[in-house]
C-alpha cells in the first residue's frame, strides 16, 4: 500500500500548508489538521493515479502494485476515494467552510488530472493547479490573498515537475530538463529575495538540489536520468517551501521544513516516490 500512495512523496506536501499558513498571517492550531488534510487528498490522488493507468501500467510499469498483482484494481479504486473523502471532511472540521472551500476544488482537481488531464496538454497546468490549491488551503484560516504569490510559486515549480515526468518512460531532449531548469533558478532568485539571511540559502539549496538533476538530465536526457529529475523535483520541495515560509517571516518553520528533504530523499530509495 504505501508504494500505491508513494507513501515518502507525501514528506513534501504538509509544506504547502505551512508555507500558505505563514505567508497569510502565520502558521495556526489548524495548520498541522489541515496538513494532515491535505496528505490524505494527495495519497487519495496517487491511489487514483494508479487505478486510472492500470492498463498503461501492465505494459510500461510492470512493477506497480496493481499490475504486479499485489492490490487489486478496486482496493486501489476505494483506497482513493475514501482518502479522498477523509481529506475533505478533516479539512471541514478544521478549518470550517473557509477550508472546505478549497479543498472540495482541490480533491476535484485532482481526479480530473487523474482520470482525464494528465495525458493532454493540460496536464501539467492541472497539477500545478492542485498544489497551488494546497497552499491556498493552509492559507485558508487566513489572508488569503496575502499567500497567493507563495502558491503561484509552488504551482510553477509542480508545472516544470510534471512536464519533467511526461517524458520519464520514453526519455527526453536536452531542451526540457533546460527548459525547466530556467524555471527553477528564476523561482529560487524570485523566492530568496534581495536581502542575506534564511530564505536566501534555502532557495539557493533548492536550486542546486533540484537544478542539479535537471542539468544532469539535460547531459543525459535518459529515461534514468528524468526519472531521477523527477524524484528530485518532488523530494526537494521541501526546500523551496521552507524558503517561502522564511520569507513569510516564519523562519524556524522554513528550516524544519527544509530538513524533511533529506530524510525523503533517504525514504525515495525504499519506495519510489515517481
Amino acid at each position: 500500500m504505501a508504494e500505491l500512495v508513494r507513501a515518502p512523496a507525501a514528506l513534501s506536501v504538509p509544506g504547502d500548508t505551512i508555507a500558505g499558513a505563514a505567508a497569510a498571517g502565520g502558521v495556526r492550531p489548524a495548520t498541522p489538521v489541515l496538513a494532515a488534510a491535505s496528505v490524505c487528498l494527495y495519497w487519495g490522488g496517487m491511489a487514483a493515479n494508479d487505478w486510472a493507468d492500470r492498463d498503461v501500467d501492465a505494459r510500461e510499469r510492470p512493477r506497480r502494485p496493481i499490475p504486479s498483482g499485489r492490490v487489486r484494481p478496486k482496493h486501489a479504486l476505494l483506497t482513493a476515494a475514501g482518502l479522498t473523502v477523509a481529506g475533505i471532511g478533516i479539512a471541514a472540521l478544521s478549518g470550517g467552510r473557509r477550508a472546505a472551500a478549497v479543498a472540495a476544488p482541490l480533491a476535484g482537481a485532482v481526479w480530473a488530472y487523474d482520470l482525464w488531464a494528465k495525458n493532454t496538454a493540460a496536464g501539467p497546468a492541472f497539477m500545478a493547479a492542485c498544489r497551488g490549491l494546497d497552499v491556498l488551503l493552509g492559507a485558508s484560516g487566513g489572508r488569503m490573498r496575502d499567500a497567493a504569490p507563495a502558491a503561484l510559486t509552488v504551482a510553477a515549480h509542480t508545472y516544470t515537475v510534471t512536464a519533467l515526468s511526461r517524458r520519464e518512460v520514453e526519455g527526453a531532449t536536452p531542451a526540457l530538463p533546460l527548459t525547466t531548469l530556467a524555471g527553477t533558478v528564476a523561482l529560487a532568485a524570485a523566492t530568496a529575495g534581495r536581502k542575506p539571511g534564511p530564505a536566501g540559502l534555502l532557495a539557493a539549496w533548492y536550486a542546486t538540489g533540484y537544478g542539479g538533476a535537471q542539468i544532469r538530465a539535460a547531459a543525459e536526457p535518459t529515461p534514468g536520468r528524468v526519472r531521477a529529475a523527477v524524484g528530485a523535483g518532488i523530494t526537494d520541495l521541501p526546500t523551496l517551501q521552507g524558503a517561502l515560509t522564511a520569507r513569510a517571516g516564519s523562519p524556524a518553520y522554513g528550516i524544519g521544513l527544509a530538513l524533511v528533504a533529506p530524510l525523503a530523499r533517504r525514504l525515495a530509495r525504499k519506495v519510489s516516490p515517481t
